[in-house]
């Protein structure tokens, strides 16, 4: 997975950090750091993985460059986080997550193309230049099957791969323990560590409350040394408007799959109904974060940033933007000439979005949940 010269670049600087250990305060990472006397590849997976990203420890760090050391552990960890990514894929190492941007935008102009030439083909041209009103309107020009079957199956594909890689990212993360000793079981939560075994339940509920509450996005307590060398909470609050925005779009969508399936109710549904409020506040949510955390990335400092890292993250960041503005202009000219062609450039996005999942920055969260489930067995532990 690492070049043999990234990986000692990597165990130097982190062994650097475990030797000065004037960061231990900052995160989860300096404390799990701290339990390895070495750092092997598996290690370094962890660790990376448990990165938040919020370069408190870079703005603090004494040795960074021009100092000789040239300590940058924000990107040292950002790098192996996109080897991480690339190792774990299905197939393995497809070169997707190095060409994002431009891969992205290919697909997502590709799916656009392929949606408005089938609708033309199966459905009629004509249907892409007239308005349609009332129940079914959507459905006039793109069929209910044809939408619901690829997006299924594409979505079994991305989490097909994201829990095939997540299992053996389990797997590796888990190594022997930091003290030596027998290695681990085949369950990640019973991971063995110095002083015993452990619980599932409690160690997989305190890994939860860290992803949900962004814990580790706080640094050393002042929030984000991000976008510039002053803590801020920004970073960690957009985070939370795009999570909300994702489970007030899930919650529309599965509302109005009862809504159509089971209560006989076609789309559009009216303004004031369920699945038109939760997905209007998922739209707006998903605007403000994902804008907003573009807005930060670009007047970020680029000095702590993995290049190929930072091209993932404004791939998948402007692709969401998109799919959540042209979801919300669909609402608004839904009983106009225009909404087919909102819905068409709407549909390829989400293709292009659903595509690219499984290679580019949306499968961090499940790499990064199941290096909190580590670092909550360590803390457990720990404590106990």
């Amino acid at each position: 997975m690492y070049e043999p010269e990234f990986l000692r670049d990597a165990q130097r600087q982190l062994t650097v950090c475990n030797a000065c250990r004037y960061c231990e305060g900052y995160c989860a990472v300096f404390p799990a750091l701290e339990l390895r006397a070495e750092v092997g590849a598996g290690d370094l997976t962890y660790l990376a993985n448990l990165c938040h990203d919020c370069r408190d420890c870079y703005t603090a760090c004494m040795f960074t460059p021009p100092h000789e050391f040239a300590i940058n552990i924000p990107k040292v960890l950002a790098a192996a986080r996109v080897r991480t990514y690339e190792h774990y894929g299905r197939p393995r190492d497809a070169g997707l997550f190095r060409r994002s941007v431009a891969a992205t935008a290919a697909i997502s102009l590709g799916g656009i193309a392929a949606v408005w030439l089938a609708i033309a083909a199966f459905v009629g041209p004509g249907v892409l230049t007239t308005a349609h009103r009332g129940p079914g309107a959507f459905y006039a020009v793109a069929p209910w099957l044809a939408i619901i079957v690829p997006a299924l199956a594409l979505a079994l594909y991305g989490v097909g791969v994201a829990l095939a890689g997540g299992w053996e990212f389990a797997r590796d993360i888990r190594g022997a323990p930091p003290s030596g000793g027998p290695r681990p079981d085949a369950s990640p939560l019973r991971a063995p560590l110095p002083g015993g075994d452990l619980r599932p339940a409690p160690v997989a509920w305190r890994a939860t409350l860290d992803a949900l509450t962004l814990r580790f996005l706080k640094g050393g307590g002042a929030g984000c040394y991000y976008p510039r060398k002053r803590g801020s909470s920004a970073r960690r609050i957009l985070h939370h408007l795009v999570a909300g925005g994702f489970l007030a779009a899930l919650i529309s969508t599965t509302v109005a799959a009862i809504e159509q399936d089971i209560l006989g109710r076609m789309p559009p549904f009216p303004v004031l109904s369920l699945p038109v409020a939760f997905g209007t506040a998922g739209g707006v949510l998903l605007i403000i974060g994902t804008t907003g955390l573009v807005v930060l990335k670009i007047r970020s400092d680029a000095a702590p940033a993995s290049p190929a890292m930072t091209a993932m993250d404004y791939a998948f960041l402007v692709l969401l933007d998109l799919v959540a503005i042209t979801g919300m202009l669909l609402l608004v000219l839904r009983d106009t000439r225009f909404m087919p062609a909102v819905l068409v450039v709407h549909l390829g996005l989400l293709v292009g979005l659903f595509v690219t999942a499984p290679y580019g920055k949306f499968v961090h969260f499940v790499y990064r949940y199941l290096a909190l489930v580590r670092r909550a067995g360590e803390e457990h532990l720990e404590a106990g």
